[in-house]
């Protein structure tokens, strides 16, 4: 009897590598299946539980918006590690750092500017309501653009660049195409928040909640999970439109707990969408509602 269970043991080991590659083609073929014929590239990566990686359109790159300060905000994690200053370092800012003509609920609360606040605070602004004077404030008074995009690239994360602040991209809309990224990129540094040590507790804790307490894009990733149990920790990045009168980018990115302690990181980027910004975010969410079903649906192979 030992020996016909180690048998079956034994053949199941074997059938499991083709059942994982089973799943992954058939997710694979429902999101090409549903990105075919649209007005916009989409790009999409998961991962599930670290190890089965479905990607489409994966080899484009995408201009990732605000999801760029995700990016920031793990080379902030490094910049204060390194320098032994905590969360609640406070910086100050002027009036002339608040700029008019961009996305920034920390102007519209602050003016006239002449406050101090925290990193945290101003981490907090970027992660959840991608206050565009609160990102490049940090850019300013902590890690660059230049020494982020060489953070990341330390990890190991290729296949994607940082070069140009929001200021930048406000003043001269087709810079917004030089902070891009191949979809699988982000996904692996989302899946290194998840499951590495990148710095102390306290910092990559910090950054984990915050993502889940993201206030944007509701409409997006987070749509077909409400409800279920799971829990999604996510940045968007959204543009308005170009010279062609498409948007430039609409995106949304982060990583999803099952109530059974199964996990997937997921990043939809769409770049040039024709349709309206409430169809383009629609697409989003029908991408998240077919990974969801799928992972969900799967039993958990040991």
């Amino acid at each position: 009897m030992k020996k016909v269970t180690a048998y079956i043991c034994m053949f199941g080991l074997f059938l499991l590598p083709g059942l994982l590659q089973a799943q992954e083609k058939e997710l694979k073929t429902r999101i090409e299946e549903f990105v075919r014929g649209k007005k916009a590239q989409i790009g999409v990566a998961v991962i599930i539980n670290g190890k089965e990686t479905v990607t489409v359109n994966d080899e484009y790159k995408y201009p990732m918006m605000s999801v760029f300060k995700f990016h920031q905000a793990l080379a902030v994690a490094d910049y204060l590690q390194r320098n032994r200053l905590s969360l609640d370092t406070p910086i100050h800012i002027t009036k002339e750092e608040l700029k008019p003509d961009t996305y920034s609920p920390l102007r519209d609360k602050h003016p006239e500017g002449d406050i101090s606040l925290s990193i945290k605070e101003l981490l907090i602004y970027t992660l959840q309501q991608s206050d565009n004077n609160a990102c490049d404030i940090l850019f300013a008074h902590t890690v660059g653009v230049e020494d982020t995009d060489k953070y990341i690239r330390s990890l190991g994360i290729g296949d994607f660049a940082i070069a140009v602040n929001e200021e930048e991209m406000h003043s001269n809309p087709q810079t917004c195409y030089d902070n891009w990224s191949y979809p699988s990129a982000i996904a692996r540094l989302f899946e290194m928040l998840l499951t590495q040590k990148l710095f102390d507790k306290p910092y990559q804790e910090f950054i984990k909640q915050t993502l889940i307490a993201c206030e944007t894009g509701k409409d997006r990733l987070v749509k077909p999970l409400l409800g279920t149990g799971a829990l999604i920790g996510h940045k968007t990045g959204t543009s308005d439109r170009n010279a062609q009168g498409r948007l430039v980018g609409t995106n949304d990115a982060g990583f999803v707990l099952l109530p059974d302690g199964r996990h997937y990181t997921i990043v939809v980027l769409v770049k040039d969408s024709e349709e309206r910004l409430s169809e383009t975010s629609k697409m989003i969410a029908d991408i998240s509602e077919i990974v969801y079903q799928h992972i969900a649906g799967l039993s958990e192979l040991k």
